[in-house]
Parts: C-alpha cells; sequence; structure tokens
C-alpha cells in the first residue's frame, strides 16, 4: 500500500506547471511550494506536469529544478519526479558507471519483480543506449555477475502458487550443493534462486527450517560472502516479506553515526507509490519507534519536509 497523498481533485497539470514556474521566480526558489505541489501527485500526473512546463516555458523541468534546488532534496526530488522504471534506470546507471556502489545495484535489481525486471530492461535501453546486461558484464564479476544477470533475465512466475514437493525438493538440492559438501556449487543457488518464485522460495526456506534446523538465510551466510551473499540474501528476504526487508535497509541507512541519506532516498523515493505504508509498519513493530520519527531526527529542512510528505501520517 502506498503512502502517497494525491488530492482527491489535483490541480490541472497546467496550473501545476504555472505554479512551479512562479515559485522558481523572482530572487530565490520558493521551495515549499515545489515539495507541496511535487510530493503529492503521482508517477502520471507528474509526467504532465513536465509535459506542460516544456510546451508552455521552452525549457525542462528536471533542468529548472536542478538549477533552483541544491542538496539532498536536489537529490530526492529529482529522482522522485521519474516515473518508477524510469527512476530505477537512473539509479542502475549511477551505481554501476559512477558511483560503484554494487550493494545499491544489487538491491535494486533482487527486490524487483520479474515483469518489471523485463520493462526495467526496456526503458534502461531506450535511454542510454546500452543494455543493462552488458552494463552488468562490464561492472561486476564472478558469481555475483552470474545472479544478477540471471535474476535479471529469467521470467520467473509471480503468483502465489507454490508445489510443495518441488519446494520440498529444492531445498534438499540447496543442503547438498551447500552445506552437505565441501566446498559450495554455487551454480545450484544461482539457478534456484534466479528461476523460483517469491512464494516458491519461501515455501523452500520453511521446509529447509524444517528439515535442518536453521533457515536458508543462515545457510546462505554460511556457504557464500561478498556480494554474490548479498544477492542471495536479497532475494530470499525480499520474497518473504518486503516490507520488513525495506525496514531494515531503512533502519541501516539511519543506525550509527551519521547518515547514509543515498540510501534513505533510495528506499523512500522508490517505495512511496507501491508499499511504503506496510514498510512504516513493519519499521514500527521491529524498532518500537515511526519511520516518521526516524527521517525527522535524522534529517533538517526542506529536505526533510519532502520525505515526510511522501511518508505521509506519523503512524
Amino acid at each position: 500500500m502506498a503512502t502517497l497523498n494525491v488530492p482527491p481533485v489535483p490541480p490541472s497539470p497546467r496550473d501545476d506547471a504555472i505554479t512551479l514556474y512562479t515559485a522558481f521566480k523572482g530572487f530565490g526558489c520558493d521551495t515549499s511550494v515545489v515539495v507541496n505541489v511535487l510530493a503529492h501527485r503521482d508517477a502520471i500526473q507528474r509526467a504532465h506536469i513536465q509535459h506542460e512546463f516544456r510546451t508552455m516555458y521552452s525549457t525542462d523541468l528536471l533542468k529548472r529544478l536542478s538549477s533552483e534546488l541544491s542538496g539532498k532534496l536536489e537529490t530526492a526530488v529529482l529522482l522522485w519526479i521519474h516515473d518508477p522504471a524510469g527512476r530505477d534506470a537512473i539509479i542502475l546507471k549511477q551505481c554501476l558507471t559512477v558511483a560503484k556502489n554494487l550493494e545499491a545495484a544489487t538491491e535494486v535489481i533482487c527486490s524487483r519483480t520479474s515483469s518489471q525486471l523485463q520493462y526495467l530492461r526496456q526503458v534502461y535501453y531506450t535511454r542510454f543506449g546500452v543494455y543493462l546486461e552488458h552494463e552488468i558484464e562490464r561492472y561486476t564479476s564472478g558469481d555475483h555477475k552470474k545472479i544478477l544477470l540471471s535474476y535479471l533475465t529469467i521470467p520467473r512466475h509471480e503468483g502465489p502458487e507454490v508445489n510443495k514437493e518441488f519446494a520440498e525438493m529444492d531445498a534438499k538440492v540447496l543442503y547438498k550443493a551447500g552445506e552437505k559438501r565441501l566446498g559450495t556449487d554455487e551454480k545450484t543457488f544461482v539457478q534456484i534462486f534466479s528461476e523460483r518464485s517469491a512464494a516458491h522460495l519461501t515455501a523452500v526456506n520453511h521446509y529447509y527450517n524444517d528439515m535442518y534446523g536453521h533457515s536458508l538465510k543462515k545457510a546462505v551466510k554460511k556457504e557464500t560472502s561478498g556480494n554474490f551473499a548479498l544477492a542471495l540474501l536479497t532475494i530470499i528476504q525480499f520474497s518473504e516479506n518486503p516490507a520488513k526487508y525495506f525496514a531494515k535497509v531503512l533502519r541501516k541507512a539511519m543506525k550509527g553515526l551519521g547518515t547514509d541519506d543515498t540510501k534513505l532516498i533510495r528506499v523512500i523515493v522508490t517505495r512511496a507509490e507501491i508499499d511504503l505504508h506496510y514498510i512504516k509498519a513493519e519499521y514500527l513493530k521491529k524498532y518500537k519507534k515511526t519511520l516518521n520519527d526516524a527521517v525527522h531526527s535524522e534529517t533538517s529542512g526542506h529536505y526533510r519536509a519532502f520525505l515526510l510528505e511522501l511518508l505521509g501520517p506519523n503512524q
């Protein structure tokens, strides 16, 4: 369930474009207006506003926002204004080719459904003129590369149906490929984790725990390492409970000295139109503090205001 709060009868895209243009005029930008407009429009509405702005003022809204805003607010707003697939493409391009942030790239790829990834691949090529698979080939390596490529390209069933016998068999196969033998058969882990549905992997984890006394997650931590382990753990945790997975990512972003604002922005912005309501509930349940309060204590100014608008009511 999304947290994005769109007015029942929002202004027309033309009126929003005029409002934004007015906010940009004069000495300094009326940032509050920018936040109040864009934080309450869905992806389709944001696309229409961009089109109207370009038509009316012969300039790109993204460029204007970039010149008027700064710092973390600029980062968050410029990411938010895109549609989900376009946003994921931008994040992956940045992570793979500029920031070399393989952890973030792994998070994005391994926490998207098969259909989302198929569309993302098309958008990536359209936007950047290069295949996402080729970027992964170039910027990753080893078993990490294999799992990302497989997870990205292999179609998976997305329904809740599970063949219990098949799931039990997969649990046994994974045990034989990992904990039962000396050394790990990584190829088997790549195959099962990339070809099976989320519901199936959840069932595999259940049977693994029943038969061997601990979770598949624990086995993965024991048998694999590095970014390969990260990819497998992301897949299994997201399969079981996406909201709980992202609550943990957010906690990690805000825990300790300093805040990982890139991670904080990425999760809130990418999930606000999908399941941020459930992520907030999991965060409260696990950490006994609302996500709104956590974000409020770790951020400030218009940047804080923008994230809190996306988060919705403090509950």
